[in-house]
Order: structure tokens, then sequence, then C-alpha cells
């Protein structure tokens, strides 16, 4: 991938986020795009590496996208029998990431965000009542806590902690009237090229 290719590839993505993300974030109290602000500025904040606060900022880009956008996707995923529709967002978004050349370990971060969910409240008894009631509900179309062998396939994952941090940022981006201090999606601009050309 040459400079322009990435630079238009990581300007749609932007401009998509910021057009497409004004919606409201399902069950809570702020927009998508300003949810996924947040979970990159704590990733920011916490001196994550690049390919984690990307992960932050595009975690539910599978949410956010038109279905049009999708659509050859979710066609695939349908053949692999993963859920096709906004409830296997996580699928839909790595999917997405991974056709536009981004790395498997920003699409695998993506995809695991529901999974650290189920994780963290099979294994932290105090996790499922610091989530939101929003965050809550979706926990029983989304499987429930972990159980047997999945919960150890998580916990060997080398990635599981980063995983878990994303996670945790995702929890946490989800308050009002910040708009004025979180930083916009511009600000990822760059970061997003160098990561597409370093995955040529």
């Amino acid at each position: 991938m040459n400079q322009q290719s990435a630079k238009e590839k990581a300007e749609a993505l932007i401009g998509a986020l910021e057009k497409y993300g004004q919606g409201d974030y399902i069950g809570e109290s702020i927009s998508q795009l300003e949810h996924c602000l947040q979970a990159a500025h704590q990733a920011h904040k916490a001196d994550a590496r690049d390919e984690l606060v990307i992960a932050a900022l595009l975690h539910d880009i599978g949410q956010i996208i038109p279905l049009e956008s999708t659509k050859e996707v979710r066609m695939n995923l349908r053949e692999s029998a993963e859920n096709v529709g906004r409830v296997g967002h996580e699928a839909i978004g790595a999917s997405y990431l991974r056709s536009l050349g981004f790395s498997e370990t920003v699409c695998r971060l993506v995809n695991s965000h529901v999974a650290a969910k189920r994780y963290l409240t099979a294994t932290n008894q105090g996790y499922y009542e610091s989530l939101s009631t929003a965050s809550q509900k979706s926990l029983a179309f989304q499987g429930g806590p972990f159980r047997g062998a999945d919960l150890g396939t998580f916990e060997e994952d080398p990635l599981r902690d980063e995983m878990v941090s994303l996670r945790l940022w995702d929890d946490a981006a989800k308050l009002e009237g910040i708009e004025a201090i979180t930083p916009r999606a511009g600000v990822y601009l760059d970061m997003i090229i160098e990561h597409l050309l370093c995955e040529t």
C-alpha cells in the first residue's frame, strides 16, 4: 500500500466514523462517536501502543458503518456460521478492518471486546455490577459469562491483557459532557496512516 492509498483509506474511515457515529450509542447517554473517542483517549493516556489505541478508536466500527459497507464481509461471515447481525458487530468490524489492510493484532483486539466482557464476568465477581444497564442486558445476547474451554482459551491468549484493557476502556467510555476535552477523531489520522503503511 502506498502513501496515497493509506491516506485515502484512513481519511475515509475517519470520515465514516464522524458521519455515521452521530447516532445514539444504544442504551447509553452519549453518541457512538463520543464513546469511541473516549475509549481511544483512555488508551492514549495509558501509553498503550499504537495498535491498541487504534483498536480502541475503532472497536465499534462494525456497529457504526452502514450495513452496505459490510455486505461482502457479512456474506463471508454467514458462510462461516457467524452471527451476521449487529449483535456480531465485533466480528463484522474486525473483518471490515482486515479488508482495509489493518494488522491482525488490531483486528483481533477489535474482535475481542465482547469476549473480554464474557471473560471478566466469569472471573471478576464485581465486574457485572460495574457494567451499565445496557451492557448488562446485551451480555445475555452475547452468550453470557465464559465457561469451560472458552474461558481457558481466552486466558491463554497472548493478547489477553490488552484485550482486557480495551474492554475496561470500553466500559468507562460513557461519560456525558466531556466532548471539549476529548480529542477528535482526526487526531489519530497520522497514526492510522503509519499503521497501514507498516502493514504493506
